[in-house]
């Protein structure tokens, strides 16, 4: 397969996963404001989760407030961010565009149907009128995308680019969920909290597990009252959890694999070595030494498999 192809392949899925990933990040962030809480306490929320995306240098060049409406307008429909919704459905429309003949017709008209779709939506009030039905929409969308490109393409290199690419996008994105949901409350992790405090972490838990799906997963694996160790075990070492670190880099090592090359040895070696430290990792140690710590160090051993794989496979990165 041509590098060129392979590039537009896996950046269509990268950016099809990431939209998906920024609407879950928004509606916990939504879903947690609507809790009863300070105005100082729901800012931080909005805080973290454009420090995470690596967006408040961007963000604070034209907004001097941080707020949901303003955060969740540059985080949806703002072109001059390249991580906004709008710009990752378009971003993924003109990736598949460009290879239109690498792709089933059901694929690319499921990618330009959503790219069509989401400019009349925003185009309308729909979305102030109801940010959660948004979301899932978008979340929709994006599972449509998986499901028609795995129901109707040919297992080939083509649907193994695009595989490694959503799920090495899944990877980073659950790994900033966890962390920027634990980093904000970590001070009382484990401490002895009052009654309200509890009802308020059960609705804030809750609502990271249902962003990434995972509430009635957590129910039935766990069968126990809400815990926030339990809550990083789940999504970061469980490899039976779709949306787990782990259960990501099963299919990251997994793809690579399938397209290896003469050059690719030793990205694979290290997609391996993450695997293996998901695969034999222990909750307790991980909290113990710091969960901070551990998903900053895996979100740069992730971004560098991306660069890694860039340089083995696809359309080298201008200098």
């Amino acid at each position: 397969m041509l590098s060129r192809t392979a590039d537009h392949l896996f950046w269509m899925s990268r950016y099809t996963e990431r939209a998906e990933n920024t609407a879950r990040m928004l509606d916990v962030n939504y879903q947690t404001s609507l809790l009863p809480q300070s105005t100082g306490v729901a800012q931080v929320g909005w805080q973290g989760l454009l420090s995470i995306s690596e967006l408040m240098p961007r963000y604070s060049e034209k907004y001097d407030n941080i707020n949901a409406r303003e955060v969740m307008e540059f985080m949806v429909r703002d072109e001059s961010n390249p991580s906004s919704i709008l710009s990752c459905l378009r971003a993924a429309r003109e990736n598949a565009r460009a290879v239109r003949g690498s792709l089933t017709t059901e694929a690319w008209e499921t990618q330009n149907q959503t790219w069509l779709e989401v400019n009349r939506m925003l185009q309308t009030d729909q979305f102030e009128r109801d940010p959660g039905q948004f979301f899932e929409w978008v979340k929709f969308r994006s599972h449509l995308s998986r499901g028609v490109t795995v129901g109707t393409m040919l297992m080939d290199e083509a649907l193994h680019f695009m595989r490694l690419g959503t799920f090495l996008e899944r990877a980073d994105n659950t790994a900033r969920l966890v962390d920027v949901k634990f980093h904000a409350v970590q001070s009382d992790f484990f401490g002895t909290a009052n009654e309200k405090d509890q009802e308020y972490d059960f609705y804030h838990w809750s609502a990271i597990l249902r962003s990434v799906s995972a509430f009635e997963i957590y129910r039935k694996v766990y069968r126990d009252v809400i815990k926030p160790e339990r809550v990083a075990d789940l999504l970061i070492l469980r490899a039976d959890m779709p949306r787990s670190l782990h259960a990501s880099m099963n299919e990251v090592v997994a793809n690579l694999a399938a397209v290896s090359n003469d050059q690719s040895t030793e990205t694979i070696r290290r997609a391996g070595k993450l695997r293996a430290d998901l695969q034999y990792g222990d909750i307790d140690e991980i909290l113990a030494t710091g969960l901070h710590a551990f998903l900053t160090q895996f979100l740069d051993r992730v971004n560098e498999l991306g660069t890694r794989i860039s340089s083995d496979f696809l359309v080298p990165a201008a200098a």
